[in-house]
């Protein structure tokens, strides 16, 4: 629905949420019948981190979602993928520490304004709402600061 919404130009701006942070909501379909937000306090127990991992089936359907959106063409035929800015990552670095520093996500491409297939770390102590501050910018919507941000980030 999304790639079609952004086809017909419906929208340009979607959010797809599998649940808020705090969320217990359990994955039961994919084997994993505790709630998330317990197992987010992993407290570095093996099989605990396992189970976080065995939510690939996520991970697939939003390679699906970026396929379609690369296979999908776009006013002046770039494709969608290439007019588009995506997002997908985590509201917390760390679960366990509780952490809402940068945390692994992926961004871009957003026309080549991102530098997408490589690693970006911009320190431990980045609050991640400078990413979200970053994204504002490259979009058009000039905002100094969002939440706890302390300026953009240089080099994404």
């Amino acid at each position: 629905m999304l790639v079609l919404a952004f086809q017909t130009d419906s929208t340009r701006v979607a959010t797809f949420l599998m649940a808020h942070d705090g969320s217990n909501r359990s994955f039961k379909d994919i084997g994993v019948s505790e709630g998330h937000h317990n197992l987010s306090h992993h407290q570095n127990n093996p099989e605990t981190l396992e189970k976080l991992r065995n939510r690939h089936v996520l991970r697939r359907q939003f390679a699906y979602f970026l396929k379609r959106l690369r296979e999908t063409k776009d006013r002046g035929g770039k494709s969608l993928l290439h007019n588009s800015m995506v997002v997908y990552c985590s509201g917390l670095g760390d679960g366990n520490a509780t952490a809402t520093t940068i945390c692994p996500s992926f961004c871009g491409p957003r026309g080549g304004a991102f530098t997408p297939g490589r690693h970006f770390d911009p320190g431990s102590n980045t609050p991640m709402n400078n990413l979200y501050v970053t994204m504002l910018n490259t979009m058009g919507v000039k905002v100094d600061s969002f939440g706890d941000s302390t300026g953009v980030l240089k080099g994404v």
